[in-house]
């Protein structure tokens, strides 16, 4: 029986990841080859049809992309975002399943507007 109520620790990763990702993709967006996929991620997350497990998942590798402090600090250069990119890599392999191609074009059109801004 699938779970129809959210953990705390899920509730936690959704907040964090409701108030932090917009601002930390547009910081990041012309350091990380994954920008597509965080955005991919983040459309299927908050997608009332994606099933709870799964949106927590998600939910979790992109609060992990958000937090100023982990394994790999993100301010060295070249490997700051790779165990970012890692985590968000291995939530989207155990999920695949459940990202639709809307998210897909979602996370294309907002890559684009993203990308307009910093023109």
């Amino acid at each position: 029986m699938a779970a129809t109520t959210t953990r705390p620790e899920d509730a936690a990763n959704e907040a964090r990841v409701r108030a932090g990702f917009w601002p930390k993709i547009r910081a990041t967006i012309a350091y990380i080859p994954f920008a597509e996929d965080a955005l991919t991620a983040y459309y299927c997350a908050f997608d009332r049809e994606t099933p709870l497990y799964a949106r927590a998942t998600l939910w979790g590798a992109l609060a992990y992309f958000i937090l100023p402090f982990d394994a790999i600090p993100d301010y060295l250069p070249l490997i700051g975002f790779a165990d970012d990119a890692a985590a968000l890599a291995t939530a989207i392999r155990m999920i695949a399943s459940h990202i639709k191609p809307e998210h897909r074009e979602a996370a294309k059109r907002a890559l684009d507007r993203l990308a307009s801004e910093h023109d």
